[in-house]
């Protein structure tokens, strides 16, 4: 595939202002883990080669076991290899990410609530909302992995 344009490059103010807004949304999240898992989850799932490039290798970084990277596409059959709150997480990321029913269904929304409290909660889908808006512009231009935005 050939890139087709330095999106991010021409859009300095909307890179700046993507920038900002995951910063926010990752900083009452808490755990960093646990975000990467979200955003490699939400990548793998809008097929986002520079994105998922990146987290996994924020993941490496960070100590997480290859096995849970590796296994992250398979999350709800890996068994206690992710903690009941990322679960959680996994799950609200995939029906925020996934919307062909129109909605989040009120068990993945309750389930991610019974592991994090409200503002955590915001904070979660905020993460969810912003990776996905990388995810859109990067697919659309067919950012490659491992180069500069």
């Amino acid at each position: 595939m050939t890139h087709r344009m330095k999106f991010w490059g021409r859009q300095r103010a909307f890179y700046e202002a993507q920038l900002r807004l995951t910063l926010a949304a990752k900083k009452g999240l808490g755990d960093p883990v646990l975000g990467e898992l979200v955003v490699l989850r939400a990548s793998q799932l809008n097929r986002c080669a520079f994105c998922i490039d990146m987290h996994v290798g924020n993941l490496r970084e960070a100590g997480v076991a290859q096995q849970r990277i590796d296994l992250l596409p398979a999350w709800e059959e890996a068994g206690a290899l992710y903690s009941e709150r990322e679960r959680a997480a996994l799950a609200l990321t995939e029906a925020v990410t996934v919307l062909t029913d129109g909605f989040v269904p009120d068990e993945v929304y309750e389930r991610a609530a019974a592991h994090f409290d409200e503002s955590e909660l915001a904070h979660l889908i905020a993460v969810i909302v912003a990776i996905n808006n990388w995810n859109r512009v990067n697919v659309a231009v067919r950012q490659p992995p491992g180069q500069e935005l």
